[in-house]
């Protein structure tokens, strides 16, 4: 296992600790989400576009099922890797490692395309749009889901990487939570080819772990662990001390409540 200076041990690369602690914390409820308001039906055909380690397709798969087929599709190789041994044996799903703005499938092949929280990442957000469009049969659906604004629990966490590590480790969280405007998701959703579009957003809130170990599993299973080894010990320390005191607020029976306002998009082809 490898150890930290700081916060605690872990052992894997950020695709496996995303599996790990990210997934049953926030990735499966949200998750659960996607899929229930994209209405799956057995025998569809379905993409997940930015599947990180396959949560959605998982889900999605025993949905289409019987006779459904689920395809997930990431840019990183690492987080195809963890989705691909996550996946149950007996679960139809193929796995793609390829950019959502250059995607490696024929036009019309699918009946519905998933993204959970993936489009503010998209290097070109349009393109990656148009390509959903592209691959979708006519009266085919895109749904789409987008958290933001930024809760305050992240706010804090936002400022304290800001003060003790650097605005570009604290970038991240801010691109985490950046495209969340119902006129400005729409404007990018028409101009990747949808006409019909409906948006909706909702606030829920997550129970999950402790602060401290919320934070460093947050931290490990995020790119922010690469700008956090650098760091060194006295910076790291100080990191959790201010992202700590600013959570006791959110602090329920000892678990951390992360309040998320989450817009779901469905766009038809």
């Amino acid at each position: 296992m490898t150890q930290v200076a700081y916060g605690e041990g872990f052992g894997g690369n950020a695709p496996e600790n995303y599996e790990r602690y990210f997934v049953p914390a926030i990735g499966r409820p949200v998750a659960t989400g996607l899929v229930v308001a994209a209405q799956l039906r057995p025998g569809e055909r379905v993409l997940d576009v930015a599947c990180g380690t396959g949560i959605v397709a998982r889900l999605a798969a025993e949905q289409v099922a019987p006779g459904g087929q689920v395809t997930g599709l990431d840019v990183n190789p690492g987080m195809i890797a963890v989705a691909r041994a996550s996946a149950p044996p007996e679960a139809s799903i193929e796995w793609h490692q390829a950019p959502a703005e250059h995607m490696p499938l024929e036009d019309g092949s699918f009946d519905v395309v998933l993204c959970g929280m993936g489009l503010q990442f998209f290097s070109d957000r349009e393109a990656g749009l148009r390509e959903m469009y592209r691959v979708l049969v006519p009266g085919g659906r895109a749904v789409l889901n987008l958290p933001g604004p930024i809760p305050p629990v992240f706010s804090v966490f936002e400022e304290a990487l800001t003060r003790h590590v650097g605005p570009e480790a604290a970038g991240f969280a801010s691109l985490v939570f950046s495209l969340h405007e119902p006129d400005e998701i729409r404007s990018l959703v028409r101009a990747g080819g949808f006409d019909e579009i409906t948006i909706a957003s909702d606030t829920g809130v997550l129970r999950v772990p402790p602060p401290k170990q919320f934070m460093w599993q947050y931290i490990h299973a995020t790119p922010l662990a690469g700008a956090l080894a650098g760091a060194g010990e006295e910076r790291g320390a100080a990191l959790e001390r201010d992202v700590l005191s600013g959570w006791e607020d959110y602090v329920e029976d000892g678990n951390l409540m992360l309040e998320v306002r989450m817009t779901t998009v469905v766009a038809t082809k």
